[in-house]
């Protein structure tokens, strides 16, 4: 299982929110590029990256300080928020981005979709973002009419080999995990899930084991000392396996 520390990006700055709540934010750093070095430092293969601005904009915003961080980091990156079309996908991953996550977009444009995972396969990412069962668009701030399994079934019925899952009424929480909910994803064929949402301490950590996930982000627990990431990473990754 992948350690995946979060940064999540306002104008410019890393942040955190509650529940996906913009007006619930707090700045938990000033630069995007001292803490995508400092996690690699710790021992991180992978960074999650998401430009909070692009998702309720609708385009890349903070895309430029996302390339410089991931490039000094000098480690793996996935990348989402506001990536809507194949110039911006094109943007990332030709950019040093690893892999880049659609949201909105996967669910709205189909044909995008497919023609994305023809291109790059694996690079490409879904993100199924749920409230109450119920998918969420535009930066969470629109209900779809989908649940997350619906969603979840259809993405690999189409080809996609990476679903990040997040339980939106967890999120920046660090009351627990949705173990039923990524269990129950990771019955999926052919799909790596990633959970988000709700990681407060190693005790969640080691919950996760048991769902089959492949990978976790980690934000809120990381910068309030909760979580020790070098020691998460190295009770719970298996330094051959991917994500």
């Amino acid at each position: 299982m992948i350690i995946l520390p979060a940064i999540d990006i306002i104008d410019g700055v890393p942040v955190r929110l509650v529940q996906g709540d913009y007006s619930r934010k707090t700045k938990v750093a000033s630069s995007i590029k001292d803490t995508a070095v400092t996690f690699a430092h710790q021992g991180a293969s992978w960074l999650h990256m998401v430009d909070l601005d692009g998702a309720k904009a609708g385009h890349p915003v903070n895309s430029g300080a996302i390339l410089d961080a991931a490039i000094a980091a000098g480690i793996h990156t996935e990348v989402g928020g506001g990536i809507r079309t194949m110039s911006d996908i094109r943007l990332y991953l030709e950019g040093g981005v690893s892999r880049v996550i659609l949201g909105t977009a996967a669910l709205e444009d189909e044909e995008l979709l497919k023609e994305a995972l023809v291109r790059y396969g694996s690079r490409i990412a879904v993100g199924i973002d749920a409230r109450n069962g119920i998918v969420a668009l535009n930066g969470w701030l629109q209900a779809s009419n989908q649940t997350y399994q619906s969603v979840a079934e259809k993405m690999a019925e189409l080809g996609v080999e990476n679903i990040i899952a997040t339980d939106i009424s967890r999120d920046g929480t660090m009351r627990g995990i949705n173990t039923a909910m990524y269990t129950e994803l990771c019955q999926l064929k052919n799909v790596n899930v990633i959970a988000s949402g709700g990681v407060g301490s190693m005790e969640d950590l080691q919950a996760l084991t048991h769902t089959g996930v492949a990978g976790v982000i980690c934000g809120k627990a990381l910068y309030e000392g909760r979580i020790d990431l070098a020691k998460a990473i190295a009770r719970y990754e298996k330094k051959e396996g991917t994500c």
